[in-house]
């Protein structure tokens, strides 16, 4: 996982209420135990047709959604059951951040444990985000803030130790390793041996 500072992109927008994780990856998908390839699957029910075509009304089978990295989501997205594959599929078809008024709340662990950034940010900069895609907007970690196109800036929240590890690059068991010279002169030290 690379260190991630900064998110500047334009917008996409899924503007539907409570996708569920099997409507980012439908559980056929969930055979892999890698992530590579899983961004081709993302949404499929919803971007293909039942002949595999793609549907043209679908966000992200626009023009314009080429190569944007935030997607701007409706409320309670990542609800359902838990399956890091969710996570997996939106980062390997180029997503870094998600966006909504609403992340459930499993999604959200996972996505923070495998580099995807969850912003939740208030109703009204909800509402306007859906309606002006493409907007250009940046992701700041260090400062937990997003940046709008007129400049203004809105806080989110994020649990501090996720943020660390987004910061640091590292998974948990990166930090734990991180630690492992502390963690050895302990184990040694100790009078008690299990």
């Amino acid at each position: 996982m690379n260190p991630i500072r900064r998110i500047a992109s334009r917008t996409v927008v899924l503007a539907v209420r409570d996708v569920d994780t099997d409507q980012i990856i439908p559980a056929r998908y969930l055979t892999t135990t890698t992530r590579e390839g899983l961004g081709q699957a993302l949404f499929h029910d919803l971007r293909y047709d039942d002949n595999g075509n793609e549907v043209d009304a679908f966000p992200l089978n626009q023009a314009r959604a080429a190569e944007c990295k935030v997607l701007v989501a409706g409320k309670n997205f990542g609800c359902g059951s838990s399956r890091e594959h969710a996570p997996w599929a939106l980062l390997d078809y180029g997503f870094e951040a998600v966006i909504s008024t609403e992340i459930a709340d499993i999604f959200r662990s996972n996505a923070l444990k495998n580099g995807l950034v969850p912003v939740i940010v208030d109703d009204a900069t909800h509402a306007w985000l859906l309606d002006n895609p493409g907007a250009d907007v940046v992701i700041d970690l260090e400062s937990a803030s997003l940046t709008l196109p007129d400049g203004s800036v809105v806080g989110f929240p994020i649990d501090a130790f996720a943020r660390y590890c987004l910061l640091e690059g590292i998974d948990e068991l990166g930090y734990l390793r991180k630690h492992l010279g502390r963690i050895e002169k302990f184990e040694e030290s100790r009078v008690w041996k299990p």
